[in-house]
């Protein structure tokens, strides 16, 4: 029988605190009432206390939750790669048990013990196609940490995108570069830093607010196709909530935004780097670039995180399209498991 953080918060006799607010505690706050695990308070980092109320309770500084509490378990609630701030739980940890829950970025699906014998084969599945042995500690480390919530297990496994892009990737100086899920062009800029030069890039970037700053960065830049357009698996119009940061999401109280497909903007042209972090909506991206993954194998860079299924549903969709890719997997630092992506080559 798998044991998960859940079921450890039934059996702790330790006040549970939630350190953070926003959606993220929301969704916790949400499992641990269905559950009846009870909440004991919550805590934010310094410059995010302020006057305030969350979920009904106070929030509190971490030393005012030190001087209520003492001894207390903390349920990390939100998702940072900020330096300083790893620091800063890392530090919590050494005096409070901590925790970082994993709840999914959409969907409703918890990946618990429960959610995980269910997909045993899946999972096995996808263990087995991976190429080399980072992949393969990486990918026992986030499911072990999905399960147990034991930051040790990312800090243990975490590589620098870099490291992808020298040992995975190897890029040419003939690429031409789809970009899904552009923000403003950081990941524009990131591949342009890796290569000497290239054929095209295509960023597509479906919040406005993004898709203006998207343009204007790339300006400076040759042969570079921007698209205010989300990715899906045909052409048409969806409902999408921005707001000029990276969760924007498919939504039905959203802004009315086009989607179109990887194999439609390209026109049957040759793609060879594909990189998609669409926030949830991978699964139809990639069904929108079938015909470009059947004809040309590009390079792929999917992220897996948005999803409680993506860390073995997306691999295993796209090796039923294509069967002969080398598969990895990275992860880059963050807590919780975000900034993990496959890739196939």
């Amino acid at each position: 029988m798998i044991f998960d953080i859940w079921q450890k918060l039934k059996r702790t006799d330790k006040p549970v605190l939630i350190y953070g607010t926003g959606n993220g505690a929301d969704k916790i706050i949400n499992e641990l009432e269905r559950l009846n695990i009870k909440i004991s308070g919550v805590f934010a980092g310094e410059g995010f206390v302020r006057n305030r109320d969350f979920r009904g309770f106070h929030v509190m500084s971490y030393n005012e939750a030190r001087e209520k509490f003492g001894d207390f378990t903390a349920l990390l609630s939100f998702g940072t790669s900020r330096p300083e701030v790893l620091r800063t739980i890392k530090q919590i940890k050494e005096s409070h048990e901590l925790y970082s829950v994993d709840v999914p970025v959409y969907g409703d699906n918890i990946f618990n013990a429960e959610f995980y014998e269910k997909h045993i084969e899946e999972i096995n599945r996808v263990k087995a196609l991976l190429s080399d042995k980072q992949s393969e500690k990486v990918y026992e480390n986030v499911i072990r940490f999905k399960l147990t919530g034991e930051t040790e297990l990312l800090f243990g496994c975490e590589t620098d995108r870099r490291e992808a892009f020298e040992n995975i990737l190897k890029l040419s100086d003939n690429e031409t570069y789809f970009d899904g899920g552009a923000f403003t062009g950081d990941t524009v800029e990131e591949f342009i830093k890796n290569v000497n030069s290239y054929k095209k890039i295509y960023a597509a970037e479906p919040d406005s607010k993004n898709f203006k700053k998207l343009e204007s960065n790339c300006e400076k830049y040759e042969n570079v196709c921007c698209l205010n357009a989300a990715l899906w698996d045909k052409k048409g119009e969806l409902h999408f909530s921005g707001g000029g940061g990276r969760s924007g999401s498919i939504s039905e109280n959203g802004k009315t935004v086009k989607c179109e497909t990887i194999d439609g903007i390209s026109g049957g042209k040759e793609i060879t780097y594909i990189k998609l972090d669409v926030e949830g909506m991978e699964k139809e991206a990639v069904t929108g670039a079938a015909e470009t993954i059947k004809k040309y194998k590009p390079k792929m860079l999917v992220s897996c995180y948005h999803r409680s299924e993506d860390i073995f549903s997306l691999p295993l969709q796209i090796m039923e399209i294509r069967d002969d890719y080398k598969v990895y997997i990275r992860h880059n630092p963050y807590l919780p498991a975000w900034d993990t992506q496959f890739y196939f080559i």
